[in-house]
């Protein structure tokens, strides 16, 4: 059996914790939802570090049922916190060494691909003292791979750092989703890395699970965009198939058609995601003409859900294969006669690459 199997209950006098999840053998699953809604402390449940009551299986091996409960020590995971916690009097070449004692040499990770992977091999005789907090980061999520995990908890690995160091360290997490082969629990607040790095999504609300399933689609999940507000959009899988050096612009392409988006040169065929938020798409039942608007797509109405303002709509409209968000008036979705099976016309005012 694969995956992760997740049935487990808390219950303490101020907070409930009642989750009942089967989430991907591998890639990203990322654990949404406002603070106090229980992520952290389900991620402290799966480590052991509270003793929940129920069930956890990882990828057929069983870390808790009514007969077993593994210790934290004895369950094959590594945990990145929000704080690297790194041990100060050591290199950060011996911050990853530390706890490899107890790990058999026969199921020890590759340290090497560890440190390249993170891009810290210029770091290895350092003092955490000199590092900066992107540095300090990627330090921590390597010693948490050197550990040979079964699966990777990360506690909002990037909370504590600023834009610029951010996006520094996105593109090392998006290298990780492509080398490893195990599962990822990652929480965080931030709708732009659940964008940019999740496969599975997890909303969760008051210790329970509000939905579970494939980013893309739960994402577009109707009455699911008031917990993202403005940032309720649509993630798109595209690839690049054309360049236009004239304006710096890529077409990139879908089962719906295609886009254009800023050149970040990027070669023909590369696969990339990207992200078209609800506010920036409106709705014509008649194809435009003569706009500045470049992006204009043919879709389907699909479903109607009313936005968190009561004078707001949200629109469901499936292009190709893939679904996108509108978010209208109800005056304009009114004059339109928006409803569903209705064809329209989806101009896109702006879309974000993820790489």
């Amino acid at each position: 059996m694969t995956g992760i199997q997740v049935s487990l209950k808390l219950d303490w006098p101020n907070f409930k914790l009642d989750v009942d999840l089967d989430l991907p053998s591998h890639g990203i699953t990322a654990l949404f939802g406002s603070s106090g809604s229980g992520k952290t402390t389900l991620l402290r449940c799966i480590a052991g570090l509270e003793r929940a009551t129920g069930q956890l299986v990882i990828n057929g091996e069983i870390w808790q049922n009514e007969h077993r409960f593994l210790a934290t020590h004895k369950r094959a995971l590594g945990y990145v916190f929000q704080e690297a916690s790194l041990f100060a009097h050591l290199s950060v070449l011996g911050n990853l060494r530390y706890g490899l004692k107890r790990i058999p040499a026969k199921q020890q990770v590759n340290l090497e691909q560890a440190i390249e992977l993170l891009g810290i091999a210029h770091l290895l005789e350092r003092k955490p003292e000199r590092l900066s907090g992107g540095e300090r980061s990627r330090v921590g999520i390597a010693r948490a791979l050197a550990l040979s995990p079964n699966i990777l908890l990360m506690d909002e690995p990037l909370a504590a750092l600023d834009v610029k160091r951010k996006q520094e360290i996105l593109p090392y997490l998006e290298r990780l989703h492509e080398a490893l082969n195990i599962p990822v629990l990652y929480i965080s607040h931030s709708p732009d890395e659940v964008a940019r790095l999740a496969d599975h999504l997890v909303v969760m609300e008051n210790g329970r699970v509000l939905a579970s399933g494939p980013l893309a689609e739960t994402l577009t999940r109707l009455d699911l965009p008031i917990y993202l507000g403005e940032d309720a959009g649509a993630i798109l899988d595209v690839s690049v198939t054309e360049l236009d050096p004239e304006w710096h612009l890529a077409r990139v392409s879908f089962s719906g058609g295609s886009l254009w988006a800023r050149d970040q040169d990027l070669p023909i065929g590369r696969k990339l995601r990207v992200r078209v938020l609800a506010r920036d798409v409106s709705l014509a039942i008649e194809l435009p003409s003569k706009s500045s608007i470049q992006n204009i797509l043919q879709g389907r109405v699909d479903a109607l859900s009313d936005d968190e303002h009561p004078g707001l709509v949200l629109v469901r409209v499936q292009v190709g294969d893939a679904m996108i968000l509108a978010r209208l008036t109800k005056k304009s979705a009114a004059a339109l006669d928006i409803r569903p099976g209705l064809q329209v016309w989806a101009q896109i005012k702006s879309v974000a690459l993820m790489e």
